[in-house]
């Protein structure tokens, strides 16, 4: 774990550096053999730059960074709350919205209906029932 903490540190540092020392010689050579050196068991220079760096920082820090995530903690639930309600609305106003067009849609197709493909399904037994090829059955 201490080496995946110092190469992140390592990897967000190297993001600034590139611009700046990349004209420098062997400058990758040189990321190369410290990545190698942070990752050998036999130097473990990861463990070595988090007992000495890494950890005295965080011990000191401890009650800031405890009270950053409780500040952290308490806003992402309220931000969740705050957009869960607006998504509630907007899928509410969604679904009212479509209900009623769907009444509309359905009454628009109940108005292209004629008086006489609404009697013939009303089912008058001497009736004619039209065809779907445009023939009258008797």
């Amino acid at each position: 774990m201490m080496y995946w903490i110092i190469f992140a540190l390592f990897t967000t540092a190297e993001t600034f550096t590139d611009i700046f020392l990349c004209w420098f010689p062997f400058y990758y050579e040189l990321k190369i053999a410290f990545v190698a050196w942070l990752l050998s068991p036999y130097t473990k220079g990861s463990s070595l730059l988090y007992r000495k760096f890494v950890h005295p920082t965080l011990s000191s820090k401890e009650k800031e960074i405890d009270d950053c995530l409780i500040q952290a903690k308490d806003r992402s639930y309220d931000a969740l709350v705050h957009f869960g309600k607006r998504g509630l609305n907007v899928a509410a106003t969604a679904a009212v919205m479509a209900a009623s067009k769907g009444q509309g849609a359905l009454s628009e197709r109940l108005r292209s209906f004629s008086m006489q493909d609404l009697s013939s399904i009303r089912g008058d037994s001497g009736s004619t029932v039209p065809h779907p090829h445009g023939h009258s059955r008797g």
